[in-house]
């Protein structure tokens, strides 16, 4: 198989990057594409206590275990099949589930801060930043926080306050810079993520 073609995509939260990888990910044969979510590889913090965990910044670079992954994409581009980690949300810990990651032709990788690690950053070929009104944001991750990941009202409010905006604006906007393209999800983005799809398939068949 030739090198595969890595495609990250970066965020505020709640901007719409899942609907933008959803897709890209349909215009594709299910074999030929694989997404990668940068929050499965959230530090283990199993030897903290609940409360501990609570205040952890989640929304910094450091909480993120950007050293394995960048080992584990490294490894896909060599050929190599990775164990890659998974995070449990309502334990605030690192799953004991695992998932066995096979090389494929498209590899997405998905996060707020993907774009953050130049090492992570250099190995993609296309970066996609996926921008939203600010208000529009809180309003998806209230509701999908409390939905999916069984928080409560306070609790996302009190996260959004303290560490999601300021660390929105401290690190995950400024990668904005390094974007090959610039999706506005605040209304139809589908030619943008055409042009997109529209360049894999170039690459690929290159």
């Amino acid at each position: 198989m030739s090198k595969p073609v890595i495609i990250a995509v970066a965020g505020g939260s709640a901007s719409g990057k899942t609907t933008v990888v959803d897709k890209i990910v349909s215009s594709f044969k299910k074999e030929d594409v694989i997404v990668i979510k940068h929050d499965d590889y959230y530090k283990d913090q199993s030897e903290m206590t609940l409360e501990e965990r609570y205040q952890v910044n989640y929304d910094h670079p450091f909480s993120l275990d950007n050293d394995l992954m960048y080992l584990q994409i490294v490894d896909l581009l060599k050929g190599k099949s990775v164990i890659k980690p998974t995070y449990d949300f309502e334990a605030h810990s690192r799953s004991t589930i695992t998932e066995e990651i096979h090389p494929t032709k498209i590899i997405i990788l998905e996060g707020i801060l993907i774009m953050e690690d130049e090492r992570i950053r250099d190995l993609c070929d296309i970066k996609l930043f996926v921008e939203a009104d600010d208000d529009l944001r809180f309003i998806r991750r209230l509701t999908r926080d409390m939905a999916e990941r069984g928080r409560s009202l306070e609790s996302v409010i009190n996260q959004y306050l303290t560490t999601v905006k300021p660390m929105h604006f401290a690190f995950v906007k400024p990668t904005k810079r390094y974007a090959d393209v610039i999706i506005p999800n605040d209304k139809d983005h589908d030619v943008a993520v055409d042009l997109i799809i529209t360049k894999i398939k170039s690459i690929i068949s290159n």
